[in-house]
């Protein structure tokens, strides 16, 4: 067993504990017997007999590091040991993947389904007491499921995933392992030149990766282009000049997301001056995550933090707190903080007060906030703030009343750089944050 294998299996044992206790718990609140998870199904393209790609239900892969696994069912009941139906059909037209039991097994019963069609058989006879989780309703209702998806539990379930095992942080540290490795491919990549595209593919050779294996689509953007938030577009032939680089790309370890941002200048100008204080902007940012504090008032804070880079940089001439106070610093930077990761990259449960799932309004002039939960132990974050040239933005900035707040020769020189985001995972624990992106040494 390699080190990284005997650590999980230290680890995975707690994990598992954990989440029967909470079953336990939801079940009792909902006076229900078990769940019935359902990893999910391959889906067709319309009028076509290929696949999407397949994304497993974050709740089976909650309990298990099974993220290629459609037609199968995880049934638990928090007290007695979870079953696993495990799909293994006898197919000649695809490579069906082998039941491998790693250190999760002695955890697990294990049944195989060789029929996707005969699962019932399998399932529990009367399901009156047992409540269907995944995404495919029309399966649930056909097989008897009365209960399906029920909002309190999921609500109850969401909750409970902010707080990350310690099996969960050893995951996300992998990930963000494979993510820094490849980021610093494309780092190198940019500095010879490359395309877009080229540089996608200089990330994705570095860990081994194809384009589905990512936990979200890549944003590879070079010069202007890294004004567009989410570009995907990857242009195939280098441009005449290379200015500046964004890249936003994660990593996959045993379900659970890497999501990491930076920024760099191709040459040491204005631009690689302002990525320096973004980078410490974003630093400070993350010495900021505390138990017990607002994570919307850590926006705010942020977010008057960027009001301050751009006077310091002279690309607005009134001070912070007028910028502020009349709404363009959002502008330069119209998304929020960051958000909670995990099973998801967008994780859940970023919006809830309680396990009821009590909402926690964000301010209305910050409504692109991701997340709006009080930060506590155990929690992990993504810190990204960021500062754009972005055309539409600036031209109904231009157009308003407060563009005399701006100096527009020096946001103009800019435009063709497009923008910065710098964005590090983190662990908050009770005495110390862990900083899993830097501490990896991608600075």
């Amino acid at each position: 067993m390699t080190t990284l294998n005997a650590k999980l299996a230290s680890q995975y044992p707690a994990h598992i504990a954990q989440l029967q206790q909470m079953t336990k718990a939801a079940l009792s609140r909902e006076n229900l017997e078990g769940l019935v998870i359902h990893s999910g199904q391959e889906i067709k393209a319309f009028l076509d007999d290929n696949c999407y790609p397949f994304k497993v239900n974050p709740h089976f892969k909650y309990w298990l590091p099974l993220i290629e696994l459609p037609n199968s069912w995880l049934v638990v009941n928090g007290e007695d040991k979870p079953t696993l139906i495990y799909y293994q059909p006898v197919d000649f037209w695809h490579k069906i993947t082998p039941l491998s039991e790693s250190y999760w097994g002695e955890y697990i019963n294990i049944k195989i389904l060789t029929n996707a069609s005969e699962v019932d058989k399998l399932l529990p006879y009367d399901k009156k007491g047992f409540a269907y989780i995944g995404s495919h309703i029309e399966v649930a209702k056909a097989l008897g499921f009365e209960a399906i998806n029920p909002e309190s539990l999921l609500n109850y379930i969401h909750y409970h995933r902010g707080y990350k095992s310690k099996y969960e942080h050893e995951c996300l540290r992998q990930s963000n392992t494979l993510a820094v490795k490849a980021h610093q491919a494309a780092r190198n990549a940019f500095l010879q030149g490359d395309s877009e595209y080229d540089i996608q593919q200089a990330y994705l050779k570095s860990i081994g990766y194809g384009t589905n294996d990512t936990p979200y689509g890549n944003i590879v953007a070079l010069n202007k282009n890294c004004s567009i938030l989410h570009y995907m577009s990857l242009d195939k032939v280098p441009p005449q000049a290379h200015r500046s680089f964004l890249i936003d790309a994660g990593a996959n370890f045993n379900g659970y997301a890497a999501d990491i941002t930076r920024t760099y200048s191709y040459k040491n100008d204005k631009f690689a001056e302002l990525i320096v204080r973004m980078d410490q902007l974003m630093l400070k940012a993350v010495a900021g995550l505390k138990p017990g504090v607002s994570y919307v008032d850590l926006h705010i804070e942020t977010h008057r933090a960027i009001g301050q880079v751009l006077r310091d940089f002279n690309f607005i001439n009134v001070d912070a707190d007028i910028a502020v106070e009349s709404g363009i610093i959002s502008t330069f930077f119209p998304h929020g903080l960051g958000h909670h990761l995990g099973l998801q990259v967008h994780d859940v449960g970023g919006f809830m007060a309680d396990e009821r799932g009590t909402h926690v309004d964000t301010p209305a002039s910050h409504p692109f906030l991701r997340t709006s939960r009080l930060i506590e132990a155990n929690q992990v974050f993504t810190i990204e703030p960021g500062l754009y040239f972005i055309d539409s933005l600036l031209a109904e900035l231009k157009a308003s009343p407060n563009a005399d707040q701006v100096n527009w020769k020096n946001v103009d020189e800019m435009r063709c750089f497009g923008g910065i985001r710098i964005e590090d995972n983190i662990i908050v624990h009770q005495s110390h944050n862990e900083n899993m992106t830097r501490d990896l040494g991608l600075n």
